[in-house]
């Protein structure tokens, strides 16, 4: 069968991967899928930036031992100084991914990023069995010129294996394929389902955040919105669950707004902690700038919260049908009246908790395998077999 000599897989990413005390680590729901697909390889390679400290506190540690990690030259920044930089790195850049790709059978480039970008003009012409993940919103508002040419690349015959992107859009060439995501494994969403079915308490309106503290994320027009709502005398307590760059500003804000008694920012926490926050709310508010598959959202369907989400990316399909709320990104009077009517008639929301749950239960992580099994017979037409291999016993994290 072709592809049956498919050995080893790179991946090209542009998440920060951290080395320390002999483990490899990175963004928690990035790591626990990257850990899906070296099931299905007996060696995976990681050509990303390398940073050899202690990582941040959303990050959690690779489960599988056959992670090996390529490392690249890391770029970013938006000052002028920074892309230039960037611009001057782009020749070690190709060379250090050129002599990456060389050694692999089967070449995995995720997007968007800058080193995704150059990922899609080389592994054409080092790999017949390639495939793409694009991980942010499909379509979309206006964006960068490089995450234009990404897409542009990944629609065309340059790149000649699927690209997975989260939700359905019409006029999408064969090779552009509708896929998922999840960090819930079955026993996962066993708990989900039954938390998704208890009664809930009577008293505040319980709502949460649970994501990065970026710019971003609007965490601060949640704050806006919340402090609209208690000046109207509405009661609830809130939970932003997460660390970031942004983390400091937002305590101040919630600070200035006098909302220490109803707001706490817990910072970040270990995954099961972060299930055990969503058994205990009942609204979750994650109303970003841009959104490709957000799992903060299909958790918080799962364990039947309200989810309140922004009219981008996915997220309209993901909430359709009744299953959620959509509120234009930045709008704090459209959040804040959403809030208040679930506070006002909390019941009449239970539908809507139902056909949340039925939904997200079918996206696991099992699920997530079995779908790029399928992925590969179809488009490669290879068959993955199951590796055996050891793992860390000792993998724990946070978000």
């Amino acid at each position: 069968m072709p592809g049956h000599n498919i050995q080893k897989l790179l991946v090209v990413s542009h998440v920060v991967h951290y080395e320390r005390g002999g483990r490899i680590y990175a963004y928690g729901p990035y790591a626990r899928e990257i850990d899906i697909w070296a099931d299905l390889f007996p060696r995976l390679a990681i050509a990303a930036p390398v940073r050899s400290e202690d990582p941040p506190g959303d990050c959690i540690p690779f489960t599988c031992c056959n992670i090996e990690l390529i490392p690249q030259r890391e770029t970013g920044g938006t000052s002028v100084s920074a892309k230039t930089r960037q611009i001057l790195a782009v020749p070690s850049l190709l060379f250090g991914l050129g002599r990456a790709m060389a050694s692999a059978d089967a070449i995995h480039v995720r997007c968007p990023g800058n080193l995704g970008l150059l990922g899609v003009i080389l592994a054409p012409l080092f790999s017949r069995y390639l495939v793409a993940k694009y991980a942010s919103q499909w379509t979309g508002p206006a964006e960068t010129w490089t995450v234009s040419l990404q897409r542009v690349l990944l629609r065309s015959r340059w790149w000649r294996g699927p690209v997975t992107v989260y939700g359905d859009w019409p006029d999408q060439p064969a090779h552009i394929v509708p896929f998922f995501t999840s960090i819930l494994d079955g026993a996962q969403l066993a708990r989900a389902r039954a938390a998704a079915k208890s009664t809930r308490p009577a008293g505040p309106l319980r709502v949460l955040y649970v994501g990065r503290l970026s710019r971003s994320k609007n965490v601060h027009v949640l704050i806006a919105a919340l402090t609209k709502l208690r000046d109207e005398g509405v009661s609830f307590r809130a939970e932003i669950v997460g660390d970031g760059k942004e983390r400091a500003t937002l305590e101040a804000q919630v600070a200035r707004d006098d909302l220490t008694a109803q707001i706490r920012l817990v910072g970040p926490v270990g995954f099961e902690d972060v299930l055990a926050f969503y058994e205990n709310a009942d609204v979750l508010v994650l109303a970003s700038e841009t959104e490709g598959w957000p799992k903060a959202i299909a958790e918080g369907m799962a364990f039947g919260l309200v989810c309140i989400g922004s009219d981008r990316g996915f997220v309209p399909q993901m909430l359709g049908d009744g299953r959620g709320i959509c509120v234009a990104p930045g709008d704090a009077s459209a959040l804040a009246a959403a809030i208040r009517g679930v506070a006002a008639a909390p019941e009449a929301y239970d539908p809507m908790r139902r056909a949340a749950t039925g939904w997200a239960c079918r996206y696991s992580l099992e699920g997530l395998q079995d779908s790029l099994r399928e992925l590969f017979r179809t488009h490669w037409g290879w068959e993955a077999g199951e590796v055996k291999r050891l793992r860390h016993l000792d993998a724990t994290g946070g978000l």
